[in-house]
């Protein structure tokens, strides 16, 4: 049974950390759910693998221009809709045929079901917030299911 691994990166703010790279090495594609800061993270990431990143709040440099605010990507044979803030949901995933919601801002990881779609914040990999880990996160795709994963990094 063949398997799709997804890195899941959010709020790098600037900062991409060698730890979250490590964690990110090796994935199929890597989804950045905003807040990327840098151009030069961007690029990097891109290096690595194929990218999907979309616009956070931060992201209003020219070169952020070419980022949409979210996507829907088809990734593993099953539908990920990519946003920055949650609470800017303006579609039902189950009825959209969405798998997964992937999204930021928070800064909070976050591994949540409901009505069989996982909501996933991968929390932030940038600055280190009090209170908060420094996260990123996979999903491995195997069998039409999504397993996710939350790595907390050493800051």
């Amino acid at each position: 049974m063949s398997e799709f691994v997804i890195g899941v990166i959010s709020d790098t703010h600037g900062l991409f950390r060698p730890g979250a790279r490590r964690a990110l090495e090796g994935v199929n594609h890597i989804l950045h759910a905003g807040d990327i800061g840098e151009e030069l993270i961007y690029k990097s990431l891109r290096s690595m693998a194929a990218l999907t990143a979309i616009r956070g709040n931060v992201d209003r440099a020219l070169w952020c221009d070419a980022l949409p605010d979210t996507e829907t990507v088809e990734l593993g044979g099953l539908r990920i809709h990519m946003l920055h803030d949650l609470f800017t949901l303006d579609l039902d995933p189950v009825a959209a045929g969405i798998s997964a919601v992937i999204y930021g801002h928070t800064h909070r990881p976050s591994i949540e079901w409901k009505k069989g779609v996982l909501y996933f914040n991968p929390g932030a990999a940038g600055p280190k917030r009090p209170q908060l880990p420094i996260s990123v996160g996979k999903m491995t795709i195997r069998g039409g299911k999504i397993e996710p994963e939350l790595i907390e990094l050493l800051p």
